[in-house]
């Protein structure tokens, strides 16, 4: 499994609020599950080895979120999976960055 722990600690502090059931290790990375649903992950892009970002924001916000700085399409097995999206360093490293995605990511999630 390879992510950055340093992520996962950022995401962990920004989600220590919110209804953390349980931390996975799956899809190469860690997901951390809010509510027993997938919310968040972190891994590394094998393409890059730079860290990223899983969001699942939802199809209805996945159109709207994909031009913002850093965001791609998450295409993990191939295949876009509509509803969740990759994020890169350049939309991850400020701390106000980062929590935008993971207040998109609880909006979907809590269903705000």
């Amino acid at each position: 499994m390879a992510y950055s722990e340093f992520l996962a600690d950022r995401v962990r502090q920004r989600l220590s609020k919110a209804n953390i059931t349980d931390e996975k290790k799956m899809m190469g990375g860690l997901i951390f599950m809010v509510n027993e649903k997938m919310c968040v992950g972190v891994d590394i892009d094998k393409a890059t080895k730079e860290d990223r970002l899983m969001v699942r924001v939802g199809k209805a916000s996945h159109d709207q979120l994909i031009f913002k700085n850093g965001s791609r399409q998450m295409d993990f097995t191939g295949k876009v999976m509509r509803g969740f999206l990759f994020i890169g360093p350049e939309g991850i490293d400020a701390d106000d960055d980062l929590d935008f995605w993971i207040e998109k990511a609880l909006e979907f999630n809590l269903g705000i």
